[in-house]
């Protein structure tokens, strides 16, 4: 499993101001959006915005993505044609409902690609999950494709798919996340919680980030730079969390591959929690 992103800002990709703050934002990843942010009548000059900035801008050790059109909008050819250019890291997919949008965006990817001599597979794809059919279908989309390295919950047109209303403890959120986390972990993928609409509320956005990383998921998608620190700080590990696998790794490799489970600070450690403690320690 890759070192999961811990936090991904979208940047409207219309928008020469935004983008322009995003530079100094330290987010793992950030994310120009060509799809909610974007009025109708401004999908195509963001297109070239996104492509220009994505040919110029100072990835500085972030990852840069772009999230296009859904499939069934009729804009995503159009969007990837314009924006799969040196400089992009990945695609973060909108409305992946089913194995079969996944698909046919890796076909789009593969023909690109090949015509404009990129590196085979080196566009990364991110599926949202933003739906009940989505959710239904997660195990299968997440072995959809090689080029697939993650998946996210789009918690907003999730909820509105079920007919339930976001509540401030998150309660409706409960069942997808943890089924999105646990899928995203058998297929060796990374996970993203999805975001919270009022960026004000920095007690909110940590309290449902920790909820997410208490089932497993790896970071949080961000609508405004000042969650960003704070999605950074939650998905990290603690100092006390590194010290603890730091000890475990220690004293479980000096026992030797024959020494089953040993007591580490009074607790008993065998091969998983090891394996736990190595995988905290790779992130």
């Amino acid at each position: 499993m890759r070192t999961p992103l811990r936090s991904m800002l979208s940047v409207p990709g219309n928008s020469d101001r935004f983008i322009g703050k995003a530079r100094d934002v330290r987010a793992d990843a950030l994310a120009f959006d060509l799809e909610d942010s974007v009025a109708a009548v401004d999908k195509e000059s963001a297109r070239a915005t996104v492509a220009r900035t994505l040919s110029e801008f100072p990835a500085a050790g972030r990852e840069l993505w772009v999230r296009p059109n859904a499939l069934d909008s009729g804009l995503l050819e159009a969007d990837l044609e314009a924006v799969v250019v040196p400089g992009l890291d990945g695609i973060h997919l909108p409305k992946a409902d089913d194995v079969a949008t996944l698909v046919q965006a890796d076909h789009y990817l593969t023909y690109l690609e090949r015509v404009r001599g990129l590196l085979p597979g080196s566009v990364r794809l991110m599926a949202w999950i933003e739906s009940a059919a989505g959710l239904a279908h997660v195990e299968e989309i997440c072995r959809a494709s090689p080029r697939l390295d993650g998946v996210s919950l789009g918690s907003e047109d999730f909820t509105a798919s079920l007919g339930v209303q976001r509540t401030r403890d998150g309660g409706e959120l409960a069942y997808a996340r943890a089924r999105i986390a646990n899928a995203a972990a058998a297929a060796g993928l990374s996970s993203l919680d999805g975001p919270e609409a009022d960026f004000r509320d920095i007690e909110l956005f940590l309290s449902q980030a920790e909820l997410a990383r208490s089932v497993g998921l790896g970071g949080k998608f961000c609508i405004h730079p000042g969650q960003v620190d704070a999605a950074n700080r939650v998905f990290a590990p603690t100092d006390r969390e590194r010290a603890w696998a730091r000890r475990v790794t220690s004293v479980f490799e000096a026992a030797g591959e024959g020494a089953g489970a040993i007591a580490v600070d009074g607790a008993m450690v065998d091969r998983p929690v090891y394996l736990r403690a190595l995988r905290l320690l790779s992130r």
